[in-house]
């Protein structure tokens, strides 16, 4: 079962990424970046290693793992389709 109470700090997280995206790309452009309570915490080169250090620092579902980039690609999933007539 999900808990929606992390479901709810998850979006607050990603809300700030959103608003304060072009900030975060000026310094981490390429970067994978953790956010937590409103602030970039830290940065790391692969998704990976973000979250092993992450966990060893706060608690899981607390923070925000995202890949930081202009435009909307880092957080948009586009799945192909044929349309048949």
């Amino acid at each position: 079962m999900v808990n929606q109470k992390k479901i709810i700090m998850l979006d607050k997280e990603f809300k700030y990424y959103l608003d304060n995206q072009n900030e975060i790309v000026k310094s981490y452009n390429g970067k994978v970046v953790v956010i937590k309570d409103d602030s970039v915490v830290d940065a790391y080169d692969s998704k990976e290693q973000a979250y092993f250090e992450s966990i060893k620092k706060y608690k899981l579902g607390t923070f925000l793992i995202m890949r930081c980039s202009p435009g909307n690609e880092a957080y948009t999933i586009s799945f192909p389709y044929q349309i048949f007539a």
